[in-house]
């Protein structure tokens, strides 16, 4: 029977639901679902499967084990008896990239780190009988949690973390990660067939994340994880056969209406270049316009966007005619919807309507809140037609 693996899974705080559902669709098991993870289990296939088609996870580790500790003694020791050999070789560079703490009695990440590195050096030298370690072999990152005393230990399969999907070589002002994005397009009810406009689409990862959801292009079909050359534990044909699949479920005939707005011509020259990046140029307009001038005849339409907070105190001045622009271009928009994420208190107040949902999010360090204007269902299409 093919080994199990457990797989931690990091995302944006209050985007695990989105995260839960992806993994499901994926076929597979979930274990728990925690504030910013979810943990689940899979096969060595897993592996190259999670890291290439996940849109919302924000790295992909292999949990090597877990255990309670209160002193570094105790840290130490069952760090140790976790069966390293399993997963590393014996010329393996291994260093414990991040240790983050919280509610616990060992609050160091430095010291934690430093422990856990020299721990995994005592059983590997018992292991494979040596007394040092060249470490000239492949990547193994680490990653240590401890929440409440308890002790996760996990190996980075990704690497660079998977927002870098390789398409966006240009960013704007306030770039919205892709991961993030990607959540939040898949909190909505948007779909391909429906108009989807960002009248302040920056580098355009809004409407580049949209076209790749609706094309069905895996986030990481194009770029490399530090896993691929983990042959201990998964072997090469497994990657093969993972980005094989990806090429073979992009839908090339996929037609979309998704439109990218901005007032700056550099930057919509920049998010035509990432667009093109992506693979999905053909399926944007992007063009140099004023959220003012936002206008379609077509109903049942979607706003979903990123517009200026105004983190700069020479542009919170500005922000009540900006968002009172966003409500009359919205309001002229017949049964649309509209999601946008910002910082701004009162966002509502000056668009002029109450959202139907919201949903605080932590956008990098600034807390934001994801309003959610809901338009009206398009009527269902009779299927004798």
């Amino acid at each position: 029977m093919d080994e199990k693996f457990e797989l931690i899974a990091p995302c944006h705080f209050g985007m695990e639901s989105v995260l839960k559902r992806e993994i499901i669709n994926l076929g597979y098991e979930i274990i728990s679902v925690e504030d910013g993870r979810v943990t689940f289990s899979g096969d060595a296939s897993a592996i190259p499967r999670a890291n290439i088609f996940i849109r919302t996870a924000e790295r992909i580790l292999l949990k090597a084990g877990s255990f309670k500790a209160v002193d570094f003694d105790e840290l130490f020791e069952n760090t140790k008896a976790i069966p390293w050999e399993r997963y590393l070789t014996r010329d393996a560079k291994f260093w414990v990239t991040k240790a983050t703490t919280n509610k616990s009695a060992l609050f160091s990440g430095s010291a934690i780190q430093s422990i856990v590195k020299k721990a995994m050096v005592e059983r590997m030298k018992q292991t494979y009988r040596v007394s040092r370690f060249e470490e000239d072999g492949d990547e193994y990152p680490v990653r240590v949690f401890i929440f409440k005393d308890n002790v996760t230990i996990g190996l980075d399969t990704s690497g660079v973390s998977l927002h870098k999907r390789g398409y966006r070589q240009l960013v704007g002002k306030a770039p919205i990660s892709e991961t993030l994005a990607a959540a939040l397009i898949m909190l909505t009810p948007w779909n391909k067939d429906r108009i989807l406009v960002d009248p302040f689409c920056g580098s355009g990862t809004f409407p580049i994340e949209a076209a790749m959801i609706g094309a069905n292009i895996a986030p990481g079909r194009d770029r490399e994880f530090t896993s691929d050359k983990w042959i201990k534990t998964i072997p090469k044909k497994l990657w093969y056969n993972a980005f094989d699949e990806a090429e073979d479920l992009i839908d090339r005939n996929a037609s979309m209406n998704i439109q990218g707005y901005d007032i700056d011509p550099a930057i919509i020259k920049c998010a035509m270049k990432n667009a093109e990046a992506a693979g999905v140029r053909e399926h944007i307009h992007f063009q140099v316009r004023d959220v003012k001038d936002l206008h379609n005849p077509k109903p049942y339409g979607f706003i979903i966007t990123n517009p200026p907070y105004g983190e700069r105190l020479e542009e919170k001045a500005v922000l009540p005619e900006l968002y009172r622009q966003i409500g009359e271009s919205y309001k002229g928009l017949k049964d649309w919807s509209m999601f946008l994420i910002t910082s701004y208190e009162d966002a509502e107040r000056y668009i002029g309507r109450k959202a139907d949902k919201n949903r605080k999010i932590y956008n990098g360090m600034i807390k934001s809140y994801f309003y959610q204007f809901m338009g009206k269902k398009p009527p269902t299409k009779n299927k004798d037609n």
